[in-house]
């Protein structure tokens, strides 16, 4: 799940982050309004859920909410703020936010409605992605490989390998170049130039082959990287 976290506030943007990519979200944060809408009129980066603040240097959070709906996005939008009264609420409600919290809230809090938003976003999205052997567990973030007499093993896999494995197994058999890869599963800042697309491929084939699945992931040599359904099951 990628998530567009808009909060001009270090101390809470950065912890909101920190501890939904523990959970393993792709986080992208921005502190201002006017950058932000860049983000989000990005055709080639598709956001799960927009967590907006209210208050914001450039574009307030109502005004990205209703730039959103004025093109018939439908993005699934949290609404941050301080402001508590009814007024307020419907104010940003009838802007085309979906959700609204008050700060300051529990990080429990902000993660429930996270994923509320998400299986909204996803057409309820099951809790479980299977192919083949293996299992992605949405409710644990964990990936699990069913061997012999139905044992099923889990395997430990970092925030980038889950988000990287997720990412392959809801395009399976289709050539993934690695601008796609970088483009979905990092964050927005990262070194576009960095050889961490190769580098990630290689330590989740390693983990991969621990538990049976050599052949998985293969590379497409100057077109990118593939998912072998035939070795999924």
């Amino acid at each position: 799940m990628r998530i567009l976290l808009v909060e001009d506030e270090p101390d809470l943007g950065e912890a909101i982050q920190r501890s939904l990519s523990r959970d393993k979200y792709v986080v992208d944060w921005v502190l201002d309004g006017t950058e932000a809408w860049n983000y989000l009129d990005n055709p080639q980066v598709r956001y799960t859920v927009a967590i907006l603040d209210w208050l914001l240097p450039g574009l307030s959070g109502v005004e990205l909410c209703q730039r959103l709906r004025a093109q018939q996005n439908a993005l699934p939008v949290l609404m941050l703020t301080a402001k508590d009264s009814m007024a307020d609420k419907v104010t940003g409600l009838d802007a085309g936010a979906d959700d609204y919290l008050v700060k300051p809230f529990g990080m429990a809090e902000l993660k429930a409605r996270i994923r509320a938003l998400g299986r909204r976003s996803q057409s309820l999205q099951p809790q479980q992605l299977q192919l083949g052997n293996l299992c992605l567990d949405y409710a644990t973030a964990t990936v699990s490989v069913q061997q012999e007499q139905a044992i099923k093993q889990a395997i430990p896999l970092t925030a980038k390998e889950f988000q990287l494995l997720e990412y392959f197994m809801k395009h399976p058999n289709q050539i993934l170049t690695r601008d796609q890869l970088m483009n979905q599963v990092w964050e927005t800042e990262a070194d576009p130039i960095s050889n961490v697309v190769p580098a990630q491929m290689r330590l989740l084939r390693r983990k991969l082959a621990k538990y049976g699945c050599d052949d998985l992931l293969e590379t497409v040599y100057g077109l990118g990287y593939r998912l072998n359904w035939d070795h999924a099951s």
